[in-house]
């Protein structure tokens, strides 16, 4: 039972603290912790998560309640390369960095 998301827009650094709040739990709890956690990734995380949660039910006919989040993972993906003009008609490098998350459900009966 899987889901991914490629090419997010934010750094998977700040995803990661996202992530991190969740991975272990059962879905339920992990919904309601997304639910109130104030960062941009949790609202992400939960729809991914509620994929994964139909990938289940869909492909394997599992329940929502004995599913566990088994992993979490938020890798590199690809980054936007930008200019700032700076003083003297220098340039300044900006880096966009994009997020690739994939999420492992398992059964626990």
């Amino acid at each position: 039972m899987k889901a991914a998301l490629n090419s997010y827009r934010q750094s998977p650094r700040k995803v990661r603290l996202v992530a991190d709040l969740v991975r272990g739990k059962k879905v339920e709890a992990a919904v309601t912790t997304l639910q109130f956690a104030d960062k941009k990734a949790a609202e992400v995380i939960t729809k991914l998560l509620k994929s994964a949660v139909d990938n289940a039910k869909t492909n394997f006919n599992l329940e929502k309640e004995s599913l566990v989040i088994k992993e979490i993972t938020v890798n590199n993906g690809s980054t936007l390369k930008r200019r700032r003009p700076r003083a003297r008609g220098s340039a300044f490098p900006i880096n966009k960095r994009t997020s690739h998350i994939s999420i492992v459900l398992e059964s626990k009966k």
